[in-house]
């Protein structure tokens, strides 16, 4: 891929990913052919903003776990009513890392 489509995906989904994630993603991005750059516009990222406000509005019921694809974490989460809301205030502030780490593991398998 060319530097200028590498910079302007860098620009938009920058926020998508962990700050120490982006050198290497740059380093993936510079050396894709033409078919992986379209199966790379077709990949959606999460967004860690959304994740937080659903974590903050709705994450007793798991959703907020739901939405970034922790399926596992979202049905213990349901069932003990966010761990008696606990784990419901944990998340609040590890929901937005959690979120870019899997949109990290979405890039990286995205290529294999």
């Amino acid at each position: 891929m060319d530097s200028q489509k590498t910079d302007l995906f860098m620009m938009i989904n920058g926020k998508n990913f962990e700050g120490h994630h982006l050198i290497s993603i740059r380093e993936k991005l510079l050396s894709l052919d033409e078919n992986q750059w379209q199966n790379l516009q077709l990949t959606q990222f999460k967004n860690p903003t959304t994740a937080l406000l659903i974590s903050i509005f709705a994450g007793h019921y798991g959703i907020d776990r739901f939405y970034i694809g922790d399926t596992g974490l979202g049905v213990g989460k349901l069932l003990t009513c966010g761990g008696l809301f606990v784990w419901t205030i944990v998340d609040w502030f590890l929901i937005q890392g959690a979120t870019k780490e899997k949109n990290f593991q979405k890039f990286n398998n995205t290529f294999l």
